[in-house]
C-alpha cells in the first residue's frame, strides 16, 4: 500500500519532517508532495495549505482516504509499521487534545523552525519519491 504525504514546502519543520520520513520508511511506502504543487491540486488538496492550521495530509492510496492534522500522524505511524506503529496508542486519547497539541506545534511552527531553504536539495533517497 502507498501513501503520499503532502506537506507545506514553505515550512522549515515539514521539510525536516520529510527528509526524517524519508529515512524512517524502509518500506518505501511514502511518496511526498508539497501542497503548492501539481500533484495536490490534481487531488484538490492545495486548500489545506494554511500558516495557522497546520499542513501535513496524508493521501492512501488503496482507498482514497484523507486524513488531516493529528489524524495525519497516526496514519504515519501505520504507514511506517514496526516500531513506530508503537504510537498509535496515542488515539485512546480524547482526539480534541491531539488536535490541540497539533495546532499548538503548527500556529509556532514558522516561529520555532522558521521557513524552509529554498536552495536545499533533497538526497536522492528522496528526490526519487518527491511528487510535483
Amino acid at each position: 500500500m502507498k501513501w503520499i504525504v503532502f506537506f507545506d514546502g514553505e515550512c522549515g519543520l515539514c521539510s525536516r519532517s520529510v527528509r526524517f520520513l524519508a529515512h524512517a520508511d524502509h518500506r518505501q511506502h511514502l511518496q511526498f508532495a508539497p501542497l503548492q504543487g501539481e500533484t495536490a491540486k490534481q487531488r484538490e488538496l492545495s486548500r489545506y495549505a494554511s500558516l495557522t492550521e497546520g499542513s501535513m495530509v496524508v493521501w492512501r492510496e488503496a482507498d482514497g482516504s484523507t486524513f488531516l492534522r493529528s489524524d495525519s500522524v497516526m496514519e504515519l505511524c501505520r504507514a511506517l509499521g514496526g516500531f513506530w506503529r508503537c504510537f498509535l496508542i496515542a488515539k485512546i486519547l480524547p482526539r480534541s487534545w491531539r488536535e490541540a497539541a497539533y495546532r499548538f506545534i503548527a500556529r509556532n511552527r514558522i516561529r520555532w523552525f522558521g521557513h524552509a531553504d529554498a536552495c536545499a536539495l533533497p538526497d536522492a533517497q528522496l528526490a526519487a519519491r518527491l511528487l510535483p
